[in-house]
């Protein structure tokens, strides 16, 4: 009898220890009125182009871009402060929800509950199909796509775009059997989300932990003849290595960039859309955009014509 009210006692205590725990986690998920009431909003952010870059200054760690100062403003319209969470991109899910979320074997794999240390992802983040089963995307505001890009010693040469998209990409798979392509999980350029492995392309997938911002370096570093990039990586990268690179063609169709918020947080979401839509009308993040991506405007003008024509709507 003793051992059997022992027993009872213990799993009456591992429940309570649990609820608490569990608890305790919830009271760092916040939507828009907690967040007012403890006026501060907190970004989470991993370095990335020019969205969100990290430099020194002194003995201090800084950080700068698009995402940076739109998240800033953002905080500023909601009247409260702003608080910028570093993260990784192998980590960023779980720093938001609670449970980090990975994409394996064409399926999200779900990791032990951790804490909540952030309200919004910013930071360049591309809305594929599989993120969305994790978080809820605000309006787009970026747009982008994965290119195949490579050394300019390589063989490789760029397609002459055929007005389709589709045949585009068929054209360019068609060149990678046998060639050493660089690709990394857990972003947009996870050879997964492109089927690259029914192209007998050799991948290769970095064995150290990179930023995708790191790509075209690495690229450079190592004998690989091409690499996947996105957009906004693409651009940088054009400009910093002229010599060095060239861009071949669309692995991808289009895609478009969000925010990231927790799925019990609808109202902060609204919030930021409706904030995105003042922005656009009123000119200001045109303005910030040709900050720091003034090339964009040249590649994607009817994306940015669009979304200002769809704010008058």
């Amino acid at each position: 009898m003793k051992v059997f009210q022992m027993q009872s006692r213990f799993i009456i205590q591992l429940v309570v220890m649990l609820v608490l725990g569990l608890s305790s986690l919830q009271v760092l998920a916040r939507d828009l009125a907690e967040i007012k009431a403890e006026g501060v909003l907190r970004h989470l952010g991993v370095p990335y182009a020019n969205f969100v870059s990290q430099f020194e200054e002194g003995n201090k760690v800084n950080h700068s871009g698009l995402d940076i100062e739109l998240m800033q403003n953002f905080a500023k319209h909601l009247g409260v402060e702003y608080q910028f969470v570093p993260a990784q991109w192998a980590t960023v899910f779980g720093k938001l929800t609670g449970r980090n979320g990975q994409f394996v074997n064409n399926k999200v794999v779900y990791s032990p509950e951790q804490p909540i240390v952030g309200d919004v992802i910013a930071n360049g983040l591309t809305v594929l199909d599989w993120r969305r089963e994790i978080v809820d995307f605000s309006d787009d505001y970026f747009p982008s796509a994965v290119w195949l890009v490579a050394r300019t010693t390589s063989e490789l040469n760029p397609i002459k775009p055929s007005g389709s998209i589709f045949d585009d990409i068929t054209m360019v798979r068609s060149l990678l059997k046998e060639r050493d392509i660089l690709a990394m999980k857990q972003s947009c350029l996870d050879p997964d989300l492109y089927n690259l492995y029914a192209t007998e392309a050799n991948v290769i997938l970095p064995t150290k932990e990179l930023q995708l911002n790191e790509m075209v370096p690495f690229l450079l570093s190592i004998d690989a003849e091409a690499t996947l990039l996105d957009v906004a990586d693409s651009l940088i990268a054009i400009d910093k290595w002229p010599n060095s690179i060239k861009i071949i063609g669309p692995i991808s169709e289009e895609q478009r960039m969000a925010m990231g918020f927790r799925k019990d947080s609808p109202e902060l979401r609204e919030a930021f859309n409706q904030y995105l839509k003042q922005i656009r009308a009123d000119g200001s993040y045109r303005k910030l955009v040709k900050k720091y991506y003034p090339t964009v405007f040249h590649y994607y003008q009817d994306y940015f014509d669009q979304a200002v024509a769809d704010t008058h709507k």
